[in-house]
């Protein structure tokens, strides 16, 4: 005598749960992710709208729609499309910060940048932002200091469009002016700058190709080439600021490594006094700075 089936089996949302994020970690460990259970969780908990945490403390149930998107998404980072771009954010100094194609995904390096900014910047200072791209730097010096009034630029009407949901979405619209031009074209005819701060493609044409995946086939060529010795911008932006700075302001920039002695020569032949570096964490020489001299008194 055959047996009538039963019920269909009701999964613990616990257990579904478990075996979702096990597939997950098993799925990018193969395709070469380092951080195969780091990236699943994040991609989970975004998904379903809590944090990491909650994923093991309340075990929130996954429904049907829910597992089939988790799964396109896991297969996205499988092909090493950056976690950030997933998520669709990046956080920078505590702020959280949309990204998207049209910008570069914010580094850690850059918050040193943001650091030694904030240190030169005096009371009340303007600032300018070349190359804002998401607009990390202008929106984290803004909401640091309140004093402080930042104009953006970027070439990119695509990533000055990004950069404008930053500023509203942070409540900075009366701190950060955005402008669209080439470097410091947007700067011409306008008041000189106390701070003039950019982190400019610096990499150079022939290396992007050696770039890990996650970089080379997913940011934007145009913010990470350099050309051919990775420092043409990086040069222009120093032949044009003593235009844009006060007597007496600051250049600081973000740079590659390799590039501080040249780019220090450039400085000096340019006007700039007291020229310096700073390491960043791995010891790569990645800030320079300069002053242009101040006039003397007539």
């Amino acid at each position: 005598m055959s047996r009538r089936p039963g019920p269909p089996e009701v999964v613990a949302p616990a257990r579904r749960l478990r075996a979702l994020l096990a597939e997950a970690v098993r799925a990018l460990a193969a395709a070469g992710i380092p951080t195969a259970r780091l990236d699943a969780e994040w991609l989970l908990a975004d998904l379903l709208g809590v944090d990491r945490v909650a994923l093991y403390a309340g075990a929130p149930g996954v429904g049907e729609p829910d597992a089939a998107r988790y799964a396109a998404l896991v297969a996205r980072r499988a092909g090493h499309e950056p976690l950030q771009r997933l998520l669709g954010w990046e956080e920078f100094r505590g702020l959280r910060l949309r990204v998207a194609p049209a910008v570069l995904i914010p580094r850690p390096e850059t918050e040193l940048l943001v650091d030694w900014a904030l240190a030169l910047t005096p009371p009340g200072a303007t600032v300018a932002d070349v190359g804002t791209g998401s607009g990390c730097i202008a929106c984290a010096l803004a909401a640091e200091r309140p004093d402080v009034r930042v104009i953006a630029s970027d070439g990119s009407s695509a990533a000055l469009a990004v950069a404008a949901e930053n500023v509203r979405a942070l409540g900075l619209e009366g701190a950060v002016t955005l402008r669209a031009g080439d470097l410091l074209e947007p700067l011409a005819g306008t008041a000189p700058v106390d701070l003039l701060v950019s982190n400019p493609p610096y990499i150079p044409s022939d290396v992007i190709a050696s770039l890990p995946r996650e970089v080379r086939e997913w940011e934007p060529r145009a913010a990470l080439d350099g050309g051919e010795d990775g420092m043409a911008l990086s040069r222009r932006i120093i032949a044009g600021a003593p235009a844009v700075l006060r007597a007496g302001g600051a250049l600081l920039m973000e740079i590659g490594e390799g590039q501080a002695e040249p780019l220090a020569t450039a400085m000096a032949l340019a006007g700039f006094r007291d020229v310096a570096t700073r390491r960043d964490l791995h010891g790569v020489e990645r800030l320079i700075a300069g002053w242009v001299t101040a006039q003397e008194p007539d």
